[in-house]
């Protein structure tokens, strides 16, 4: 089936994913209007773009926000901290706001709700078998988006990424903020599990892509999917991002213990816990599935590295990451 166009589109958050999305939109004539708490962002904004201030637990809100748009990409979220309480309430007030328009839904997701899958690929059609709280709120999540969808509340599709890398993704657990600090000033970096076993991850700018990939096609609605990625190994990665800095990077592991007491004092380290077993076991993630329906269109990763260098080494250096 023929991908079709649009000329409007509305993100709700942002955040890293919801400002790339934001960039590759512009670049395609699409105008775009981003809303958040505040109706600010700190980036200066392509032309056609806007941005508003919107209360999304609102179902009013939501619906005036989404009534003149083709689609809407939601990328917004509580803080990850705040996921069980807070998350479902604002899923829910986004479904009931959006079923009084034409929009269509596009969900930015990850992998939690799988579960520990014991080194076997990740499949789409696994069982939601998370035991933990934040792979559950994921998996209740899903599962109302999807019973919208069945229900023919609103259209839905959901796009599904593994950890993520790249510009503006400051708070990833592996590599945001604290890791690139430490690498930039030659100190060790944190690792968690075996660095060496195979693990998937996800640049944000190939999954912006692929979420607009799904946005544009009739048949991609009613299911999620999972994005292409590529899987190497934390290793390999370490390796690919001290050749673009033009310095080794050294690390250190950090067990369950260390991460109790760095816990203290990072939250999202202390909130890792649950999801330590993505490192200690293979965590692949089988990508056919989009493969063979829509392509797959994928930076190298030594291009990938060297364009998240590039960007944290400047966000770094700003006077605004220093006073802060």
């Amino acid at each position: 089936m023929a991908p079709f166009s649009y000329s409007n589109a509305v993100i709700f958050g942002a955040g890293q994913v919801g400002m790339t999305l934001m960039e590759q939109l512009a670049v395609e004539g699409v105008q775009v209007t981003l809303v958040n708490r505040s109706g600010k962002v700190k980036e200066a904004l392509p032309a056609g773009v806007t941005v508003v201030a919107g209360d999304l637990t609102d179902p009013a809100t939501v619906a005036r926000l989404a009534r003149s748009a083709d689609v809407v990409f939601e990328t917004a979220q509580p803080e990850y901290t705040e996921w069980p309480e807070r998350w479902p309430p604002l899923v829910r007030s986004i479904i009931d706001g959006m079923a009084q328009t034409n929009a269509r839904l596009v969900f930015v997701d990850n992998l939690y709700m799988y579960g520990p899958t014991h080194g076997r690929p990740i499949r789409e059609d696994m069982p939601y078998a998370a035991d933990g709280p934040k792979g559950k709120t994921r998996a209740a999540i899903a599962t109302m988006l999807l019973d919208a969808h069945a229900a023919g509340k609103v259209k839905v599709v959901i796009g599904r990424a593994s950890d993520f890398f790249g510009p503006r993704a400051t708070d990833t657990a592996i590599f945001g903020d604290r890791f690139f600090e430490a690498v930039f000033a030659g100190k060790p970096v944190d690792t968690f599990g075996d660095v060496n076993l195979p693990h998937t991850y996800t640049y944000v700018p190939d999954f912006a892509r692929a979420l607009i990939t799904l946005s544009r096609h009739e048949e991609a609605y009613g299911r999620a999917w999972h994005v292409p990625n590529t899987t190497v190994s934390t290793a390999e990665m370490m390796r690919l991002f001290g050749e673009a800095a033009g310095t080794p990077v050294k690390s250190r592991k950090v067990n369950r213990l260390m991460l109790s007491m760095v816990g203290l004092f990072v939250p999202i380290v202390r909130e890792m816990k649950e999801m330590l077993y993505e490192f200690e076991e293979a965590y692949v993630v089988d990508d056919s599935d989009f493969r063979a329906s829509f392509g797959a269109e994928l930076t190298p990763l030594p291009e990938a590295a060297a364009a998240t260098v590039a960007w944290f080494r400047q966000h770094l250096a700003t006077p605004m990451k220093q006073a802060a």
